[in-house]
């Protein structure tokens, strides 16, 4: 018995090692996707649950909230999207000068 492992995908044909390396992709694509979605909700519990207490912390929380919202506007939405971007100016401007 020996402990080097057995390299399995060299001894299988190009079509099984494509599907295989389409496999892992997906697997690591969705681990991936869940660890973001808890990472957004720990941050989303901890926005509801710390009040701000300086105007930075503030526009961060509003930026958050802005990004998320902008994410969901149609594509095509442009007067939104360009207000969504102007407002978020706005905070970096305005955050910089204190």
């Amino acid at each position: 018995m020996s402990d080097t492992p057995i390299e399995l995908d060299r001894h299988r044909g190009m079509a099984a090692q494509k599907a295989t390396d389409l496999r892992r992709l997906v697997a690591d694509a969705e681990a991936n996707a869940k660890t973001l979605r808890d990472r957004q909700l720990e941050i989303e519990a901890q926005l509801l649950t710390v009040p701000a207490t300086t105007w930075p912390e503030a526009a961060a929380k509003a930026r958050y909230v802005l990004n998320l919202y902008a994410a969901a506007l149609d594509p095509q939405d442009s007067q939104h999207r360009n207000l969504v971007a102007a407002v978020l100016s706005d905070f970096s401007r305005l955050t910089d000068k204190i």
